[in-house]
């Protein structure tokens, strides 16, 4: 059966300043690069072979492909598929909260629903269905058995959600800066069920 990771990108200066990164960026922190790094080492580790690689355009989450690719190089991996970056794999939106503190933010970060829809942002319906569709798309390209999509952190969580009810592993595990979740996918069914998500101890 296909398998998909799903990688959450590194921590980032706005995460460390409590600051609302959905459309707009942050560099990655020293730290947010050494965890991009120990999940390139772990899935070296588990002797993955992708077919696809592919990021938000994000620049967190493209740098944090890009630190993940080196590692499977030095691992002695020399024939990695080109990395792709996909609009569907971005970050919801937060409208006039971009950039500002988070405390502002009138709704739960993650999961705000549709209360920021009337302040310009993306609701969790549109996000979910988006995510859903751009890895979906990946998966369904000819030939690919094993696939890695670099997303955020509300992006991400709206994908295992839209999967719960087949999940194989608990659910209730914070999805913290370059967690990994592993899927089995259905080419069939179109589905995905989570096998395991893995926090790196950093």
């Amino acid at each position: 059966m296909p398998t998909l990771y799903v990688l959450r990108h590194g921590q980032t200066e706005f995460n460390l300043q409590h600051r609302v990164q959905g459309r707009c960026d942050s560099p990655l922190t020293p730290l947010g690069v050494e965890q991009a790094r120990a999940a390139g080492r772990w899935l070296a580790g588990q002797g993955v072979r992708f077919d696809r690689m592919c990021s938000s355009p994000l620049g967190r989450a493209a740098s944090t492909l890009e630190v993940v690719r080196e590692e499977l190089r030095a691992a002695g991996e020399k024939d990695l598929p080109p990395a792709e970056l996909l609009d569907g794999l971005m970050e919801r939106s937060y409208g006039t909260f971009e950039s500002g503190p988070t405390a502002d933010v009138p709704a739960d970060l993650w999961d705000p629903g549709e209360r920021l829809v009337r302040f310009g942002g993306e609701g969790s319906a549109a996000l979910r269905e988006r995510v859903v569709a751009a890895i979906t798309g990946i998966m369904e390209a000819p030939g690919v058995e094993c696939a890695l999509a670099v997303s955020h952190g509300s992006a991400t969580l709206q994908f295992k959600l839209a999967w719960e009810h087949l999940a194989h592993c608990p659910q209730d595990v914070h999805l913290g800066n370059c967690c990994v979740l592993v899927f089995d996918y259905d080419p069939e069914a179109r589905t995905f069920a989570c096998e395991r998500i893995v926090n790196q101890a950093l």
